[in-house]
């Protein structure tokens, strides 16, 4: 008898073939994107998401991000398109960023956790389009982990967490570039709205829109990602300001794993893990060396508050304090 386990495929054409038609029967599939890694179903076939969200356990009232291979496929799913629309996906599609519109009649509910609106982006990742045209319509997914832990990075991270998923197929997409969750912008309202910051800013987008609003949300709503507790490892982890974290590890009684910046001394018995100093990069490896921290096994982790306010450490800082909430 052998240990139940994932499958993992190469992304080659044979890979992408067979994780196309596991799909299109209905099943479910790990995928790379751009960001994280994905775990998909066939976004108009109800009973598939159902097993995305049983696989998960993940809320049901959590929606999923509808991919889709380009702007028209993304008409098909939604009730209106207007220019904000196409002036967004012609400067950001293929890539991190998913809007929020009304759902068109036919969506199921379980694409969208029963809301009105469904989220949809077009993924970058060469792999995440292979399946996309080979599936030949939308596949909705959130992160493939665990609901709640940390998002994967790689396709190690999705075995780990579905190691008894003997019925999981995984396509190998290598270590995702942008590492953390798209940017969500809701567009369904009066005033475009970032419901979840990522790797296009505020900035970026006011650029080709005009003004955009950007709440502070912490708590789940129309947009995946936003419980308050989200992105967490198992190990309890805590951020320190970087002006405290010095007396804070003196404190401590037992080993900790500390996320540090290179400049930044951490003496024994504690653990550092250094990351990277610019926004871009923390983000690249924030899950990794989460993960990392984690599989230290010690009684806590400890997180060196970064100091960048704007740009992408505010979308690394929406990340940090849900993964440390307790």
């Amino acid at each position: 008898m052998t240990n139940a386990s994932p499958r993992l495929l190469a992304s080659d054409d044979a890979g992408i073939q067979i994780a196309a038609d596991r799909i299109r029967s209905g099943g479910v599939v790990a995928f790379p994107t751009e960001t994280v890694y994905g775990l998909g179903a066939s976004t108009l076939n109800a009973s598939a998401l159902r097993i995305v969200y049983e696989m998960k356990g993940r809320p049901q009232n959590n929606p999923l991000i509808a991919h889709v291979v380009d702007a028209v496929e993304a008409r098909k799913l939604v009730a209106w398109w207007d220019v904000r629309c196409s002036r967004l996906a012609a400067a950001f599609w293929p890539g991190p960023l998913t809007l929020i519109l009304p759902r068109a009649d036919g969506v199921p509910d379980e694409a969208v956790a029963g809301r009105t609106t469904i989220a949809v982006r077009s993924p970058m990742h060469p792999v995440a389009r292979s399946l996309l045209y080979a599936v030949g319509g939308p596949v909705s997914a959130p992160s493939a982990n665990r609901s709640g832990h940390i998002s994967p990075t790689t396709s190690e991270h999705v075995m780990r967490d579905f190691a008894s998923a003997d019925d999981l197929l995984v396509l190998e997409g290598g270590r995702v570039e942008f590492g953390i969750e798209s940017t969500v912008l809701d567009l369904s309202g009066d005033r475009p709205t970032i419901l979840r910051p990522g790797s296009v800013t505020a900035e970026d987008l006011s650029r080709h829109i005009g003004a955009v609003d950007s709440p502070e949300v912490m708590e789940q709503g129309a947009s995946p990602g936003t419980n308050l507790i989200h992105y967490a490892p198992d190990t309890p982890a805590t951020m320190v300001p970087a002006a405290r974290l010095a007396a804070f590890l003196a404190a401590l009684q037992t080993p900790a794993a500390v996320l540090a910046m290179p400049d930044t001394r951490v003496s024994e018995p504690h653990i550092a893990i250094r990351m990277q100093p610019d926004a871009k990069g923390y983000a690249r490896m924030l899950y990794a060396c989460l993960r990392e921290a984690e599989a230290c096994g010690l009684s806590q982790i400890v997180i060196e508050e970064p100091s960048g306010r704007d740009g992408v450490w505010l979308a690394v800082l929406d990340r940090l304090r849900r993964a440390t909430v307790r």
